[in-house]
């Protein structure tokens, strides 16, 4: 085996992919996202949060995007009976019921390289991703005593148990035909990729991942029951198989929003009980681009009102959109029509990704027949910082 790797080594000098730099997973994080702060007494205890998601960009970080094309699940607080928290997202836990969420290769180099192989001896770093033809293609460096540079095109499924099988059909190993030459040295992936990281495994040449399992959180749970290449995306259906009906939002005819109901909500000072609120894209051509961890900030921008039942309606400014002077539509930042929150800067520098246009699926319920396709969340221009002070009026 070691004449095997050094024959590679030998073949392909120098040879890497070309890899954008990452932020790390230590990273500092926006205080928000973490905050710990102390629970009134009166809004304890609390139910689960029933959460309807269609057509929102669901950011687990500054940029690693879920696209949730329609959700119907369950929000709540890991210790029972606590208000859900947004302000702390190691708080609480997302439960799926069904779902169609893709990721898109930009993403997922992100997520793998960020969360997954980031430890120092992984077998596999420098990952790129993308979807061509159908197949998702990986590219990296493999290390099993020597860096090898490798590509491989694979079909993606998902297993009885919930797992994402890529199923390689071509290998490259330094542009040779990798399965050939593993077929001559009687070896597989899995001989040769070993110490994985939790959520990862190898079966023969198939590599499986726990989708779930690899997120940062906030904890998300659900039951995969396929997975699949549609458009620029790798697709992941989830079902529980109970037959949740769908919520019906007070606003039916929004096309991109997030709402939530019962339970009891935390953001910052607010406490919603018995929580009617839904939370609707200020711009309605393309998905809600959602990250919570700056969820104060994207308020700000916006507006809301109360309705005649006392549940609240919120319309939301894209996260990618913070700092925009917008060009149509009420004023945004305050209720009165007053002037735009101060300019934001970048916490983290992070390099711009390739442009996001992802597919809009049903899930939940049936979408509209116009629902919009995502733009590019990692445009050159990324959202600044609002300056100290700022708050919600």
């Amino acid at each position: 085996m070691v004449s095997m790797f050094s024959l590679f080594a030998c073949c392909c000098p120098g040879s890497r992919p070309n890899v954008a730099p990452l932020g790390s997973a230590t990273e500092s994080q926006p205080p928000i996202g973490t905050a710990n702060l102390a629970v009134p007494v009166e809004a304890v205890p609390a139910r689960e949060t029933e959460t309807e998601m269609r057509n929102v960009g669901f950011h687990i970080d500054r940029t690693v995007v879920l696209d949730i094309h329609g959700l119907r699940g369950q929000m709540f607080d890991k210790e029972k009976g606590k208000p859900l928290n947004f302000d702390d997202k190691r708080s609480f836990i997302v439960r799926v019921f069904r779902a169609h969420i893709g990721v898109d290769g930009q993403s997922l180099t992100d997520l793998l390289n960020r969360y997954v192989f980031n430890d120092k001896g992984t077998p596999l770093k420098n990952l790129v991703l993308h979807v061509e033809n159908g197949k998702l293609v990986q590219e990296g460096v493999m290390h099993k005593i020597i860096d090898i540079p490798f590509k491989m095109t694979a079909d993606v499924s998902a297993t009885p148990d919930g797992w994402i099988r890529i199923h390689p059909v071509q290998i490259r190993i330094c542009s040779l035909n990798g399965q050939a030459l593993m077929r001559a040295f009687g070896i597989s992936l899995q001989k040769v990729l070993t110490k994985l990281p939790p959520g990862v495994r190898v079966e023969k040449n198939d590599m499986l991942i726990q989708p779930l399992q690899i997120l940062p959180p906030p904890v998300i749970e659900g039951r995969l029951t396929a997975a699949m290449i549609e458009g620029n995306e790798l697709v992941q259906v989830f079902d529980d198989g109970r037959g949740v009906p769908p919520l019906q939002p007070p606003d039916s005819s929004a096309r991109n929003y997030m709402y939530f109901r019962n339970g009891t909500l935390r953001m910052g000072k607010l406490l919603m009980v018995t929580a009617d609120m839904q939370v609707i894209d200020m711009d309605p051509g393309d998905p809600l681009d959602f990250f919570i961890d700056e969820y104060n900030a994207q308020l700000v921008a916006g507006y809301d009102h109360n309705r005649q039942n006392y549940g609240l309606t919120v319309h939301m400014r894209d996260y990618g959109k913070l700092g925009v002077v917008p060009t149509s539509g009420r004023p945004e930042g305050r209720r009165d029509g007053g002037t735009t929150p101060a300019a934001r800067t970048p916490a983290v520098s992070e390099t711009p990704g390739s442009p996001r246009s992802p597919r809009v699926h049903p899930a939940a319920s049936p979408p509209p027949a116009n629902a919009p396709r995502r733009e590019d969340r990692r445009a050159s221009s990324l959202p600044r910082r609002a300056s100290a002070g700022t708050s919600r009026p």
